[in-house]
């Protein structure tokens, strides 16, 4: 048997704890760059599916004035793989080389980072696979599903040199910047609630007509690789392209929207850990076939900051997606749903607020519009692109200087995923359910201080 076929098989075997410690036998010693000030960073993209394609173009925007080159894409889909290939060719005017398995990937000596854009089960044992190579880092939101997988992550990271980037793009946002100045100045006063409603109407992540299903045959991808240590299940095409609304591969909504939505209280009040978690909803609007609710509601308490946090989604209307800061001096509030740069101040007693007034002239002139600096006068829009050039050049500017603490460090991949882990199993489990800080465990039970 060929050698890279033994590491192949290793790595399969090794998809548990075991992992961070001994992965595919490589070492950041081994094949970490030094990298100059303005060296180029060549960066591979491990998954070519829809959210690569977000990376991709975050790399153009950043390509010139960062340094920066597309070296490698890997998929175990060879059209997905192919068609990342083409896509650089399009944007760059190279064609990168191509890998079916992240490890032969990972063996090139002149690979400095990499990008994870996989299925929502597999980031966490890939990330640490990856900085285990001794290579920097990017990893899509959530960084884990699993307790167990999270912290393994967390210690892989922390046990390297390499430097991390969570997905969570809106922690680089200047406005989201502006919010936690705000917040840390004291004009709210002491806050006691925070309120996330974001909504949408559609059957979010299901598409009966997806051409990808029709066409991946077994034979042409690897389904063993692609469960990654879930149990077996025979070779299904639309679980492997619709992995979010099935249980056993993603909680859903609180993967994909709660992540980030309890990344942002984490960041906006210098927080970590919810206290405890209650959690309800079902699959309501969208009777297809789905594992996970389309409608979802958390409540989650944060004792040593003195608040409770609510995040609420429902997939079967659309109305009045807001973010709701409360204090006793005052109250922000962010119109529309995830990354909405448009916020107001409204100052306690003395305003009112119907969060649903747009650009109305009562609710201009009732609130304190925040805006940047150069940018008075402007009125934001309620939806950015996840395509964030703030957050991918925070991540390379770290690269270059060595510094682990980018705004997307392992730790807030580590806090979001304690927060969804504890909303999705209080939500199948009907618990409610608290986080042992000391023993880093969910139980049944408060945690006496």
């Amino acid at each position: 048997m060929a050698e890279h076929e033994m590491s192949r098989r290793g790595f399969l075997e090794k998809t548990g704890v075991a992992l961070a410690a001994t992965a595919v036998g490589m070492t950041a010693k081994s094949y970490a760059r030094v990298l100059g000030a303005n060296d180029r960073i060549n960066i591979g993209l491990l998954g070519c599916g829809s959210r690569s394609r977000g990376h991709r173009r975050m790399v153009k925007m950043s390509e010139k004035d960062m340094n920066l080159r597309i070296s490698a894409v890997c998929d175990i889909w060879k059209i997905n793989r192919q068609r990342a290939a083409d896509d650089v060719k399009e944007k760059f005017g190279y064609t990168p080389k191509m890998f079916k398995y992240s490890e032969d990937m990972l063996a090139m000596p002149d690979l400095d980072a990499v990008m994870i854009a996989t299925g929502d089960h597999q980031h966490a044992k890939l990330l640490a696979q990856v900085v285990q190579a001794g290579k920097d880092c990017y990893c899509e939101k959530p960084m884990a599903n699993t307790l167990e997988e999270a912290k393994l992550a967390r210690d892989a990271v922390l046990n390297s040199d390499q430097v991390v980037q969570m997905g969570s793009q809106w922690v680089s946002d200047p406005y989201q910047h502006k919010v936690r100045e705000i917040i840390r100045s004291g004009k709210l006063g002491q806050i006691t609630k925070i309120e996330q409603v974001w909504n949408y109407n559609g059957h979010r992540w299901h598409n009966p007509n997806d051409p990808d299903i029709k066409m991946i045959r077994e034979e042409d991808t690897d389904w063993v690789r692609w469960l990654l240590g879930r149990p077996y299940i025979p070779f299904d095409p639309q679980v492997y392209f619709e992995f979010r609304i099935y249980r056993e591969f993603s909680g859903g909504i609180t993967d994909q929207w709660m992540s980030h939505a309890i990344g942002l209280v984490n960041f906006y009040m210098d927080a970590d850990f919810p206290t405890s978690m209650v959690a309800n909803g079902g699959i309501f609007a969208w009777h297809d076939t789905r594992q996970n609710p389309d409608t979802f509601q958390a409540l989650a308490t944060y004792d040593d900051k003195q608040f409770l946090y609510s995040y609420s989604t429902s997939f079967g209307n659309g109305y009045g997606s807001y973010t709701r800061i409360m204090g006793k001096e005052g109250t922000l509030v962010a119109q529309g749903g995830e990354g909405s740069p448009r916020w107001f101040f409204f100052r306690e007693g003395k305003d009112s607020f119907d969060p649903n007034l747009g650009l109305s002239k009562e609710a201009l002139r009732k609130g304190e519009l925040i805006t940047l600096p150069g940018h008075e006068g402007e009125i934001p829009p309620t939806h950015q692109s996840d395509d964030s050039k703030y957050h991918l050049d925070n991540w390379i500017t770290h690269i270059r200087s060595r510094d682990k603490w980018t705004n997307g460090h392992i730790y807030t991949g580590y806090w979001h995923s304690v927060g969804i882990i504890m909303a999705t199993r209080a939500y199948r489990e009907g618990k409610k359910l608290y986080w042992d800080r000391e023993k880093e465990e969910i139980v049944d039970t408060p945690v006496r201080s």
